[in-house]
């Protein structure tokens, strides 16, 4: 049993606490910005609460966080009641938020400094693989600090693995989001064109589903886009639109062209003003499906 904390609560955050302690039977101290959601958790897994970031971290082994995006990581990581504040020497942070690789690389320089190790291990699997312990978590950081931290996130991983140093797991999950942006649109385009040929769409999907075809978004989302209906599950259109920007951003200085994933991009803003910002990532057939 290790002593862990665990900071930020959101709908990938909460399952994967819990998994800490139901199934690895550690001893986990949460913090969440918003305390009630804290509160909720410890009731309902049987952990700690604590008010602030320095304290949940308290003589903890290792931190895991997950927030929303680059400024929140700062707001929990840095200041007087920051996470760096109140760790030990020895310990590892690792970051779950999907980020840049420049706060990635920014935050493993603060921990060196202080004798903390860092991983940068952003996830992928949506609200059911956090759920399901079946996330993909790829890692940017030294082996031996990816070694030590590598049993603990197991607990609700499908595959972890260390990808290079700081940094590389959040650029693996900017090719991650560049890749999955292609296939919903290619996806929507092409059920839309099944409907509109008149095709049963669930005899085309039983088909082209057991060929070179397949994927993830196609076995899981077809239903959803089939019925044009997105709310209340998944990974939103708001999260999905951070993460293309932070590609976008990167691409910018690396130099790799991404002309469909900014298209895909400005196809998402049109979503967001359908009134779309929290349905699934799949509500791209929302534009070809309701012209």
């Amino acid at each position: 049993m290790a002593k862990l904390a665990f900071l930020g609560l959101g709908v990938m955050g909460y399952p994967m606490a819990g998994h800490l302690l139901k199934k690895g039977g550690h001893d986990v101290t949460v913090y969440n910005r918003t305390a009630a959601k804290s509160a909720q958790w410890a009731k309902e897994y049987g952990g700690k609460s604590a008010p602030t970031p320095r304290e949940a971290v308290k003589d903890c082994e290792l931190v895991m966080m997950c927030v929303g995006n680059d400024d929140d990581v700062r707001s929990v990581v840095y200041g007087d009641d920051g996470a760096l504040a109140g760790m030990k020497k020895g310990s590892i942070l690792v970051d779950h938020t999907t980020a840049s690789a420049i706060i990635a690389r920014e935050i493993d320089a603060r921990c060196k400094e202080k004798g903390i190790g860092f991983v940068d291990a952003p996830v992928s699997g949506g609200q059911a693989g956090a759920q399901n312990g079946q996330l993909g978590i790829m890692c940017g950081g030294d082996e031996a600090t990816f070694a030590k931290a590598k049993p603990v996130l197991d607990l609700y991983a499908k595959m972890c693995a260390l990808i290079g140093p700081a940094g590389s797991g959040q650029l693996t999950k900017m090719v991650n989001q560049i890749a999955i942006a292609g296939l919903l649109q290619g996806l929507s385009e092409g059920l839309n064109f099944a409907k509109r040929a008149g095709l049963d769409v669930e005899k085309v999907i039983g088909v082209i589903s057991k060929g070179a075809a397949q994927s993830w978004q196609m076995e899981n989302r077809w239903k959803a886009m089939n019925e044009v209906k997105f709310d209340g599950f998944g990974f939103a259109v708001d999260w999905m639109r951070k993460d293309l920007g932070i590609c976008l951003q990167e691409a910018g200085k690396n130099g790799a062209r991404l002309p469909a994933t900014a298209l895909i991009d400005q196809f998402y803003a049109q979503v967001q003003a359908r009134g779309g910002k929290r349905w699934d990532t799949c509500a791209l057939m929302h534009l070809l499906a309701k012209d």
